[in-house]
């Protein structure tokens, strides 16, 4: 069984110590280190993780460039939020990553156990709590008028809704990293979405997605 490295990031000593001994209490996870955020690249660098875990604790304003630094990383992220608005602005800071997670902070064990194991293994998933600010079932939502999506869009598109990060849409069609991330861009932009799992919902929605 493959044992996933996880470096905890929170500003709060007790946080960081309250997480560590949670996911030390999970199997197949393995905590290689708790930093705050100015030291994240230099432990990312020396411990070498494969998912990061950060409390964004109560105001998400002091937290972007911390974000910004650990979406540069290119590592999977959980993020642990406090209410709907803070979850609001980490799934906006989020929506250009890969793969990344976004719960409450007082979700269950076996909620932040999956959602370790779901971004390692390169899914993007949230709190069922949460699923208002993504799904959004009313009409008003949707675009009136799509913009046509080109037919390497489409492909893209339906990839998408697979599940599949940009370097296994790269893989699949034979193109570029940077070429899936122009595509994904541009889609959002047709759909008038947010992040990606917008975009697969709207498309959903609007009958975009071959099921």
């Amino acid at each position: 069984m493959i044992t996933i490295r996880v470096l905890i990031i929170a500003e709060n000593l007790l946080a960081r110590a309250g997480l560590g001994a949670l996911l030390d209490e999970m199997d197949a996870i393995e905590v290689v280190g708790q930093t705050t955020n100015d030291m994240l690249a230099y432990q990312v660098d020396y411990q070498q993780p494969d998912v990061l875990l950060v409390d964004l604790g109560w105001r998400i304003d002091t937290q972007e460039t911390a974000l910004t630094t650990m979406i540069e990383q290119q590592l999977p992220i959980v993020a642990l939020v406090s209410d709907d608005t803070q979850a609001a602005d980490a799934l906006t800071e989020l929506s250009t990553t890969d793969c990344y997670a976004v719960l409450l902070r007082d979700s269950e064990t076996e909620r932040i156990q999956a959602a370790i194991h779901g971004v390692y293994a390169g899914l993007i998933t949230f709190d069922s709590a949460l699923a208002q600010l993504v799904i959004q079932p009313s009409e008003a939502t949707i675009p009136t008028s799509i913009e046509a999506l080109t037919p390497r869009e489409d492909e893209v598109l339906q990839l998408l809704a697979k599940g599949l990060t940009n370097k296994a849409i790269a893989h699949e069609l034979s193109i570029t990293d940077h070429t899936v991330k122009f595509h994904v861009n541009a889609i959002m932009g047709k759909l008038g979405a947010q992040s990606r799992t917008e975009a697969v919902v709207k498309a959903t929605q609007a009958g975009l997605i071959i099921l």
